[in-house]
């Protein structure tokens, strides 16, 4: 009798936990996010990649040497008379820590740290310009339908048809001729526009179409009709309505596209339409890692490896990302 008389809970001890102050969308994701060990793991991985490439300059300060300087030509010892390091494991010393490079006897480290700050620095040109591109095409079509969405779903199918890698290489060094005649070099600040430019242009049509799909379930919502029977203008649908939905889905997908670009990259660059000498470049290393493996296996192990870790790092971080915005998505 005692427990049927007792006076009702407070409702404030009822209130839902989501409707609990300071307990946002974004607060919510942010708290399954840091409980995701591996996600944050890779987190801290991925932000010091950036760290380094970013403070590139600075590193090769504190160093005391460049990625450019031949070292081994330059002080004798570094290089036996094959041009081979002499010492282990490429030539690692207290002054070169991960040793120099076969032939031209350049410090590996500031190669390696460099060739960091290109691939992401096209990397993160190409996924920004893919993901505008690619959400503004996407609404228009979805939102449109009739004629103009067809249109656009067919060139989409085309451009998603295309050999990827194959018209990569077939088509930067036409968009480079129609700017620098064949005769004179291509300057490094081209060649990196050209590869951000073709990437671009075969890259959007995925984001599109995601963003497309999504967009023409959305405007079937309540919330959508209801704005337009109210008179809602069409750009105050898209930006009020449409785009917040839209958020989530747009930012798992550019997440999981920086390493793919990233090994994109890497691979034009090692078939020689990418970055080429003297840029540093983790595909350019690869590439004259390969050429020398047998004598120095070290200089293709470096740069082979940081890329690993920094495309599994990134995968990861990109899962973590769209369990904590999408939890549904894992189920």
């Amino acid at each position: 009798m005692t427990s049927l008389l007792a006076d009702p809970p407070a409702p404030e001890a009822v209130e839902p936990a989501a409707l609990q102050p300071g307990r946002s969308p974004a607060r919510l994701a942010w708290r399954r996010f840091r409980r995701d060990r591996v996600g944050v793991a890779s987190a801290a991985v991925v932000g010091l990649f950036f760290l380094v490439g970013l403070g590139a300059p600075v590193i090769s300060w504190l160093y005391g040497k460049d990625p450019y300087t031949t070292y081994g030509q330059n002080q004798p010892g570094l290089l036996d008379d094959f041009g081979y390091p002499t010492g282990p494991m490429g030539g690692i010393s207290g002054r070169f820590w991960l040793g120099v490079e076969p032939g031209l006897g350049r410090d590996v480290f500031m190669q390696l740290v460099y060739g960091i700050r290109t691939s992401l620095l096209i990397s993160l040109a190409v996924v920004l310009l893919v993901t505008l591109i690619g959400t503004l095409v996407g609404i228009v079509a979805g939102y449109a339908g009739g004629a103009v969405d067809y249109a656009v779903g067919r060139v989409i199918d085309v451009i998603l048809c295309f050999p990827a890698t194959l018209f990569f290489v077939a088509f930067i060094p036409v968009a480079q001729a129609a700017f620098v005649k064949p005769t004179q070099e291509v300057p490094t600040w081209l060649r990196a526009a050209t590869v951000v430019l073709v990437l671009t242009a075969f890259g959007w049509a995925a984001t599109a179409r995601l963003v497309r799909g999504q967009v023409l379930s959305l405007r079937e919502r309540e919330f959508v009709q209801s704005a337009r029977v109210i008179g809602v203008s069409p750009a105050r649908i898209v930006f009020r309505e449409l785009l917040p939905n839209l958020w989530t889905p747009i930012l798992i997908s550019a997440s999981l596209a920086v390493p793919s670009y990233v090994t994109t990259e890497a691979a034009l660059s090692f078939l020689g339409a990418g970055m080429v000498e003297p840029t540093p470049d983790w595909g350019r290393m690869i590439q004259r890692g390969a050429q020398v493996y047998s004598a120095d296996f070290s200089y293709m192990l470096f740069p082979g490896l940081a890329m690993l870790i920094f495309v599994l790092a990134f995968n990861l971080l990109g899962d973590s990302v769209r369990d904590a915005l999408d939890p549904k998505s894992n189920r």
